[in-house]
């Protein structure tokens, strides 16, 4: 497995994917993909075996501590340094899951933080994805202020060292 910087070309299999692990109202749409390959170049990174895509992750570097609602309609532009790492999504094809893609994503996202001096990566999480976060070194700090798709959230903060 190798984990690269995304391409235009990888927006149909990220859509798909997106579409195979979130509901309509929780997954983004083919233009906001289209947005955030074009906007979150070094902070979108795709898992690829056999030069198929397993999985990805996603979110833009900002001063903002949190994922806010807004960002997912307008994404935000990268900081160059600094700031703070969200993932607005990070899914793998089911395909290839129970193979560590996730938590391998995570770090490759966890090392790109460091590199840019952020000071800490953020997610929501639905309660039932809790575990592989926690897992992962993240700390739940409770329901977030997200009306995101009508369900309960919860933040999720792990401090780059």
């Amino acid at each position: 497995m190798e984990i690269t910087k995304v391409t235009l070309k990888d927006l149909p299999e990220i859509v798909r994917i997106e579409n195979l692990g979130f509901t309509p109202e929780e997954a983004g749409t083919k233009e906001q993909y289209q947005d955030r390959i074009e906007k979150l170049q070094d902070t979108f990174l795709v898992a690829r075996i056999d030069e198929q895509i397993a999985g990805f992750v996603v979110g833009p570097a900002v001063k903002e501590k949190f994922v806010e609602d807004w960002m997912y309609e307008n994404t935000p532009k990268n900081l160059p340094t600094g700031g703070n790492q969200i993932i607005f999504t990070i899914a793998v094809d089911p395909k290839f899951r129970g193979h560590s893609i996730g938590s391998k994503l995570l770090k490759a996202m966890e090392d790109n933080a460091k590199k840019a001096q952020r000071e800490s990566i953020s997610l929501t999480s639905l309660e039932k994805n809790l575990p592989f976060y926690l897992k992962n070194g993240f700390k739940n700090l409770g329901v977030a202020d997200s009306e995101h798709a009508g369900e309960t959230w919860y933040n999720l903060v792990k401090v780059v060292d």
